[in-house]
């Protein structure tokens, strides 16, 4: 089941579909946004990064079991490629039903390298749901966490997974260098 997406970032918006849930169900999603957008007096970049990733996982630790649910917790290693060089850290939260393709997560990690040459870091919130198979998914920018060169960045991630291959699409907006 394809779902529409709207978002705003800053005086830019995006729509797409959405198919899928990073959970191995794939989720593909284009977006329109304006190369330059002016945001009060300050210059921004619209742009878009998109590449292949590794992911490691480690062992679902069970955190609590009742009644046919489950809830757990994971830490998240990656290495991006592409037009966003980096390494992430993070943590994942799971739950589990008893009924087949029905599940969530949550996630907080920070990714630390280059996206389009300019170095710094950002943290990716991750809110995943999968309800008796159709998926929603939803990875963002964490407001003001961009640091270095990547200060002021916003946007929105799309996971793509396609025959065990990941990938990204990182639609953004960013103050233009001086």
């Amino acid at each position: 089941m394809n779902r529409r997406w709207r978002a705003a970032i800053g005086a830019a918006t995006m729509m797409g579909l959405m198919p899928g849930l990073y959970t191995g169900f794939g989720s593909v999603a284009r977006a329109q946004v304006p190369e330059h957008t002016a945001i009060g007096k300050e210059a921004v970049m619209a742009s878009r990064a998109s590449g292949s990733f590794e992911v490691r996982l480690d062992a679902l630790e069970p955190e609590d079991a009742a009644e046919g649910t489950s809830l757990g917790r994971r830490s998240i290693d990656k290495r991006f490629h592409g037009e966003l060089e980096a390494v992430s850290k993070g943590q994942m939260l799971t739950a589990g039903t008893g009924v087949k393709g029905s599940a969530a997560y949550v996630a907080i990690e920070r990714l630390t390298g280059t996206l389009h040459g300019r170095r710094g870091s950002f943290i990716l919130q991750h809110s995943g749901t999968l309800d008796r198979g159709a998926a929603q998914q939803s990875v963002t920018v964490v407001p003001d966490s961009g640091t270095g060169e990547l200060q002021g960045l916003a946007g929105r991630m799309t996971i793509n997974i396609a025959d065990g291959k990941h990938g990204y699409d990182l639609e953004y907006t960013m103050p233009a260098l001086p």
